[in-house]
């Protein structure tokens, strides 16, 4: 008797069946590869923060507060001067002399 038995061939395809699926398998379909993203350390996460976020935020936020929005609700461009004697307005208080340094002074 030459030749495999009946258990020996049935091995023999399933083995072949087997490594004919995994060469199948092996091959790469249109979307692969797929490389994971990588998650940015904290240097280039800093840098992303700063350079896409915190910038163009304090630009639009210049922009918003010095050229968009109006005088009386935005910012308050001088104060008015008070001098001694002056009644400020929001209180009513007068405002006090200025303490004279007859022996002390530097002049």
């Amino acid at each position: 008797m030459t030749g495999y038995s009946a258990d020996e061939k049935l091995r023999f395809e399933q083995l072949t069946k087997l490594r004919r699926q995994w060469l199948k398998d092996q091959e790469l379909s249109p979307r692969e590869p797929t490389v994971a993203p990588k998650t940015p350390g904290p240097y280039n996460a800093s840098v992303f923060a700063v350079t896409r976020i915190l910038i163009p935020a304090w630009i639009v936020h210049y922009y918003v507060k010095y050229h968009v929005s109006k005088m009386p609700y935005g910012i308050v461009a001088l104060k008015p001067r008070l001098f001694p004697g002056d009644t400020i307005l929001e209180t009513g208080e007068v405002v006090p002399d200025l303490p004279e340094a007859d022996s002390h002074g530097h002049h």
